[in-house]
């Protein structure tokens, strides 16, 4: 079955090679650009299903084997990874064309939008099959280019502000790792990721903690991790509603898996682990303290996203099986959560022409569906039993308090203390946006929606008045059902995610299933 691998990366390629073909017909792009993702949700089960059961899958591309050659691997965190990014691209991308159909691609035109699309996917799926640093390279500036002309549609003036900011800070990171691979090369002779774990030991410690930090610094600013976090809460919210959506729920994700694999599997020493746990803490307490001093729905997610990367580097930070496992799980929950809470943003600001909590309110009695489709995820994400996000937190706890020291408790007092925080901002949004009336609010816009009848639109108020397509409304509530799913099928996905954080426990598995072989380390296999 190892032909499954290889497809994750050529079926979004060449989907987005077709949609080029077809040119400005929007129907045959959409119907290309859909396809092509659920068939890559296919291939994400199957993948699933077989390395679950039958161990890591390893191609060799072109058959040079490693080292030589170009590997890809997939393990049960990358395949299950690959398996939730296709959910939630294919759930963005129909929550697009549902957007599309109503507005006439004002937003996001099929033209341009569907390709980078997949070519964005295309980066995603080279994230987490690389076997090689550069090859991860090379998928975090696929997505770079991607994600680059997609925060920017529209071209208006904060959206170009924002794409700028996003991309000077998203090339300081590159810059840190391209530099980190060259010194890795030069001082190992090679890039692939089970043979640097075979040698990096060969090298005095300063060098090897020199190594590290480069690695962290790179893909913690890709990750979001505070101080390097201050990029985001201005650049994903400037963004089209489904950009912001696939943005929030994967590209950060991206970040935190690339340190996974760096903790686990080429530095599995505990020599960094108090900082990257102090690390940790700050990121949890100050995005939380973010979110609760805004005032607008995307910005205040855009923080809520920042504080629960720290969960995600507390269980990597742990360097337990258990550790590892919780934050597997809470990586999962995370983007699918993530993703249907900006989705239902996207509706709000549908409905009511605004994200601001300040400007709109009354949408339980004028959109109770909406409603809904917020409040589940809101709770989810603010870890209320019996949710996903309470089990995975739940689960970094546990595994937090088997260290036992005055930092793990002051952690766990710190996470429960920004789940409160995280619920309380959210609830904060319901009461105001949902909850208080309309008629309490000065310039509400959602008034506007009910005189529309009343009186002629004006070009002012054409944004606010737009109905809500029904396919933008279904792809919301499909993810809130994956999302509910997480939570009744918790136990078989956390056991899931505790097997794949066994394989990770030290870099051993790693190398054994790229060189199962060998008698010397990079011997080539026979």
């Amino acid at each position: 079955m190892t032909f499954l691998v290889p497809l994750v990366v050529l079926v979004p390629l060449l989907g987005a090679a077709a949609t080029l073909l077809v040119g400005r017909r929007a129907r045959p792009q959409r119907v290309i650009a859909i396809s092509a993702l659920v068939i890559e949700l296919a291939l994400g089960v199957l993948l699933l299903v077989v390395v679950d059961a039958g161990g890591p899958l390893v191609v060799e591309v072109g058959g040079w084997q490693a080292p030589f050659g170009i590997v890809l691997i997939v393990d049960r965190l990358a395949a299950l990874m690959v398996l939730v990014s296709s959910i939630v691209l294919l759930a963005v991308l129909v929550f697009s064309v549902g957007q599309g159909l109503a507005d006439g691609d004002d937003e996001t035109p099929v033209s341009i939008y569907n390709p980078t699309y997949l070519i964005l996917t295309t980066g995603v799926m080279v994230a987490f099959v690389a076997g090689d640093l550069f090859n991860l390279y090379v998928g975090f500036e696929i997505l770079l280019v991607a994600s680059y002309v997609l925060i920017t549609l529209g071209g208006t003036e904060s959206r170009i502000r924002a794409g700028v900011t996003y991309v000077i800070v998203s090339l300081l990171s590159s810059l840190l790792f391209l530099a980190a691979i060259a010194m890795i090369y030069g001082a190992l002779g090679t890039v692939n990721i089970a043979q640097i774990a075979q040698r990096i030991g060969d090298l005095p410690l300063d060098v090897q903690i020199v190594l590290h930090v480069m690695l962290l610094v790179g893909f913690g600013i890709k990750a979001a991790v505070f101080p390097l976090s201050f990029w985001l809460p201005d650049s994903y919210p400037s963004a089209p509603a489904p950009v912001t959506a696939a943005f929030a729920g994967l590209l950060t994700k991206i970040g935190v898996y690339a340190i996974i694999r760096v903790e686990t599997v080429i530095f599995p020493g505990p020599e960094l682990n108090p900082w990257l746990m102090v690390l940790a803490l700050l990121t949890m307490v100050v995005g939380a303290l973010g979110a609760v001093a805004q005032a607008d729905i995307k910005r205040i997610l855009s923080f809520t996203l920042v504080s629960h990367i720290g969960y995600m580097i507390l269980g990597v930070a742990l360097g337990t099986v258990d550790g590892t496992a919780a934050a597997i799980y809470y990586i999962a929950h995370h983007i699918v959560v993530q993703t249907t809470l900006f989705l239902a943003a996207g509706l709000i600001e549908r409905e009511a022409g605004s994200t601001s909590i300040t400007r709109i309110g009354g949408l339980l009695a004028s959109a109770p569906v909406v409603a809904a489709l917020f409040f589940i995820p809101a709770l989810n994400l603010g870890g209320i039993p019996p949710f996903s996000g309470f089990i995975g937190k739940l689960g970094l706890f546990q595994a937090t308090a088997e260290q036992g020291d005055a930092l793990a408790y002051t952690l766990i007092g710190a996470g429960a203390l920004v789940s409160l925080l995280t619920l309380y901002a959210l609830i904060r949004v319901w009461n105001l946006v949902f909850w208080r009336s309309a008629d309490a609010v000065e310039g509400d816009e959602s008034r506007l929606l009910r005189s529309v009848e009343e009186a002629p639109l004006s070009t002012s108020t054409i944004a606010v008045t737009r109905a809500t397509p029904r396919l933008m409304t279904l792809s919301t509530a499909g993810m809130v059902v994956v999302s509910l799913a997480l939570t009744v099928f918790a136990g078989p996905v956390y056991a899931l995610a505790d097997r794949a954080g066994r394989n990770l426990d030290g870099p051993g598995a790693y190398i054994q299933t790229v060189f199962p072989t060998s008698t010397e380390e990079g011997e080539p296999r026979e």
